[in-house]
Formats: C-alpha cells, sequence, structure tokens
C-alpha cells in the first residue's frame, strides 16, 4: 500500500545513485541485458561503490530470465523488494521493545512507526539513505542492549559494516553505540579481535573486490566518499545551510507531529535507553558541522526517535487515546500530500517518453531534459536505446573558483545557449522538456525551431527558482509527420 500510494520524486539520488548505474553494471556483467546506461561524475571519480546497484542489477537480470523485463516491472520491482525490506525492518523494531519492555510498549512503538509522514514518504524508495536505515533498524535489534538476550555482536556488527559499505555516513550514529558495547564488554580483546576485525575485514574485502571488478582498479570508495564531503567539505556546490539547521529544521519536520511526544519519552524513558539518545544528538550534531544538509541525511536515527515517541505514548494515560488520533491525522495529510501529489511531475513525464520507445521512428527520436540536472529519472525509466541528454553539473574539483556548470552556463542566459548549442537545425533534439518558468523566455527559439507543446504535466504547487509548477513536453512539428 505504501509503495502504490508513493508516485513522487524525492531527491535525484533515488535513481542516480542505485537504479541508473545498471546500464553499464550488467555490460561489465556480461549479462547481456542492455547497452546503454549512464554514470554520474561520483562514479568516474570512485565517491560511489557498486555493492548497492548489484543489487537492482540482480533483480533486472531474473526480471529477464523470466522474460518479464517490461519497463513498468523494472520500474516497480525494486520499489516492491525496497517495501519488504522496510517491512521487516518494522518488524524487527517491534520484536525488539517487545522483547526489551512489553507487547503494549512495543505496539505503541510499532503505531509511531506506522504513522510517521516521513517514514511513509521514505521507506519505499531506492534511497541508499533508506538501505541505510533499514540496516540500521535490522542492527539495533542485534545491539546487545543491557538486559537484551536477543543481542549478538556478530550479526549487528555484520549489519552495521553492510549499511558503512552501502553509505559511509552510516556509521556516524553507531559511533556512540559501538563505543558504550566495547566499554560494557568484559571481554574486550575478544570482541576486537575476534568479531570486529573479521566483520570489517569481509565486509569491506567484498565491497573492495566489487568494486575493483567494474572500476578496473582498487577503489576504497568509502574513504574517497569520506573526503569529498566531510574533509573537503565540497558537498556545499549543492548548496548550504546554518550550523543550527537539523535542529531548527531539519529534526522538527522529519519527526513532524511526534516531536513533544519525542521530547516527553526521553525524559521519561528508562536510563539504559539513553545510549539512543546520545546516538540521535551526536549524529545531528556531527551533521551540523558539514555545510551541505538535507532530511534525508538525518532519516537513519528516526528508529531510535520512534522507540521514545512509543514510550511516551505509553505513560499517558487520561490522553492517550486523543494523542494516538492526533498523531493519524496529523501525519496522514502530509503523507498523502508528499506521496501523491507534490513532486510527481518528474515521474509522470516519463511515461510521455516511454511512448517514444513504441514508435517507429524511436531512431530518430531524441530528448532533450532542460531541466536543473538530474530532475527526472533516465534509463531506468524508459528501458530502451533513445537518445536522450540533460543538462550537466559535476562540481570542479580542481579548485577553480570561477568555474561554472553546463547548467549554470544554460541558466544565466537559456536562448543565447540553445542558439549556440544548435546553431544547425540537423542538431536539435526532437523533443524538448522543461519546467514552465523557462518557457517565456525561450518562446523565440520555439516558435523559430518548429516546436509545439505536446503535454503539460502538473509538478508541485510550490514551484521554487528554476522549479516550476508545471513540465512541459515540446516536440518538432517535422517529428510529427512521421
Amino acid at each position: 500500500l505504501n509503495c502504490a500510494l508513493v508516485q513522487t520524486s524525492f531527491v535525484p539520488d533515488e535513481y542516480w545513485q542505485a537504479l541508473e548505474p545498471r546500464g553499464l553494471l550488467l555490460v561489465l556483467c556480461v549479462l547481456n541485458v542492455s547497452n546503454y546506461g549512464y554514470l554520474t561524475w561520483e562514479w568516474e571519480n570512485g565517491l560511489r561503490g557498486y555493492s548497492y546497484p548489484l543489487v537492482f542489477a540482480s533483480i533486472y537480470k531474473v526480471l529477464q530470465l523470466l522474460a518479464k523485463d517490461d519497463v513498468q516491472l523494472l520500474i516497480w520491482v525494486p520499489r516492491l523488494v525496497q517495501a519488504l525490506l522496510a517491512a521487516f525492518a518494522d518488524v524487527k523494531l517491534y520484536s525488539l521493545v517487545r522483547h526489551l519492555e512489553n507487547a503494549e510498549t512495543a505496539q505503541w512503538v510499532f503505531f509511531c512507526q506506522m504513522c510517521s509522514w516521513f517514514t511513509w514518504y521514505s521507506c519505499t524508495r531506492t534511497l541508499t539513505n533508506t538501505m541505510e536505515t533499514l540496516l540500521t533498524s535490522f542492527a539495533l535489534s542485534y545491539y546487545p542492549l543491557k538486559g537484551s538476550k536477543m543481542g549478538s555482536s556478530y550479526k549487528y556488527l555484520t549489519l552495521v559494516a553492510l549499511a558503512v559499505v552501502i553509505r559511509p555516513t552510516a556509521l556516524i550514529p553507531w559511533i556512540p553505540l559501538v563505543f558504550n558495547h566495547f566499554w560494557q564488554e568484559q571481554k574486550k580483546a575478544d570482541l576486537i579481535l575476534h568479531k570486529c576485525i573479521p566483520v570489517g575485514l569481509v565486509t569491506v574485502g567484498t565491497s573492495l573486490i566489487i568494486d575493483r571488478m567494474f572500476f578496473g582498479k582498487w577503489v576504497l570508495v568509502q574513504l574517497n566518499f569520506l573526503k569529498f564531503n566531510v574533509l573537503q567539505n565540497l558537498g556545499t556546490f549543492y548548496g548550504s545551510h546554518p550550523w543550527h539547521w537539523y535542529f531548527t529544521q531539519g529534526l522538527p519536520v522529519v519527526l513532524g507531529t511526534h516531536l513533544p511526544f519525542f521530547i516527553h519519552g526521553c525524559v521519561k524513558a528508562p536510563k539504559r535507553y539513553r545510549i539512543f539518545l546520545v546516538a540521535v544528538i551526536w549524529t545531528v550534531l556531527v551533521y551540523s558541522t558539514l555545510s551541505h544538509k538535507e532530511f534525508r541525511f538525518i532519516y537513519p536515527v528516526l528508529p531510535f526517535c520512534m522507540l521514545f515517541c512509543g514510550y511516551s505514548l505509553k505513560q499517558l494515560k487520561t490522553w492517550k487515546k486523543s494523542a494516538a488520533i492526533f498523531l493519524l491525522l496529523t501525519n496522514l495529510l502530509p503523507a498523502l500530500y508528499t506521496g501523491l501529489i507534490h513532486q510527481r511531475g518528474s515521474l509522470d513525464v516519463m511515461s510521455h517518453v516511454q511512448q517514444l520507445c513504441n514508435n517507429s521512428y524511436q531512431s530518430q527520436a531524441s530528448v532533450f531534459f532542460m531541466m536543473p540536472c538530474h530532475s527526472t529519472p533516465f534509463y531506468s525509466h524508459v528501458h530502451c536505446p533513445l537518445k536522450m541528454r540533460f543538462l550537466q553539473c559535476p562540481p570542479d574539483l580542481t579548485g577553480n573558483e570561477s568555474y561554472i556548470d553546463e547548467a549554470g552556463l544554460f541558466y544565466s542566459n537559456p536562448l543565447a545557449w540553445l542558439n549556440e548549442e544548435f546553431y544547425s537545425d540537423t542538431l536539435l533534439p526532437s523533443h524538448l522538456i522543461f519546467f514552465s518558468v523557462l518557457e517565456q523566455e525561450i518562446s523565440s527559439f520555439l516558435t523559430l525551431k518548429g516546436y509545439e507543446k505536446s503535454a503539460t504535466v502538473f509538478h508541485t504547487h510550490v514551484p521554487q527558482g528554476r522549479v516550476g509548477s508545471h513540465i512541459y513536453v515540446y516536440r518538432r512539428k517535422a517529428e510529427m509527420n512521421h
């Protein structure tokens, strides 16, 4: 249900760091599925590993072997797999609390998790942050908390290591937890020598081998990722926020109306759960030191927060039912709006692009996305060797302060850029796709080159900057005669 009711786009990484690399992946694996695909600059510079996309590449291969590699299945099956994993993670969270406390507390924690608008919005997406969060939930269920009989050092350390392989920042919330485990562990040498080191060597070693296969050389992507985002802080290329953003906006928005219950739960929860609160505060503090901030970065601490929210509801006496109804109603509306309406144009417009694959003039058709780069999915939602292009926006890694990416050059003067880029009619794409805010500025080019509007797609009620309320599809009149 959750998977079906989330039909909007969140951030480009949902596709570009998980599903889009599949084309090259499958070619390199000699799986003979496709000879098209796209890798962003992160892959070219060794900032992303192939372990996570390999999961989806395997799914695509199974669909191909079953002769079910239809474009709709290729779009939905990865999300269904993600949804099943999310459901399993929720059940593990319930089991953990039931084991540590009782069935009633577990039910309230489960209820809080189920009606969290941000969990609903994110848990079925193929984001590395989502998989990081799910693996964190799995690991949490095996964490050797005082009084827990489910604890397993091997299991939780392995799950944490897998999360770090997929997204190195997964280590951040686990630093205080691992130190707490080490502090309480009586056999400290055994923990390090027989558990931490073997688990680390196997998981990182496997990741290294997988990346060696695809990069053609030894690349430690986890180190490159941390160097780029933490040591060099180059993520600021994609925007920066004040240090307090996670405290004043990030966490309050992600928690939503759960916030007062989270605070109440922090006060009421037993002392043994304080380590989870330390993990939340530590994570938010660490991320606050980085200039580039996003809501999804703190998604992995949400399961920790739900423990406190559930404990808060359990402690309420007279207002328990009213609080539950309040949480449900105040989370239902934002969940449905963000899942069904806000930013849905990025996905809806791809159905118009898919139709070009079925037309007889597919070999002559070409699409140019004149939008902020990575605004839409790419071949993962088309599944045919259609000629497509979008505005590039890789950051400069050479230290050139006057550097401007292709998208920046385009938006500085769209009309001049188009006239210079397409100086000959033979270079013109058959279809142009762009946000409505751009239409008036390039109207003379569209008229002169014989383009006419063929589709209008709703995107958002809150257009900002280069992102308009609608997405327009224009095609050349000459193409309509084919």
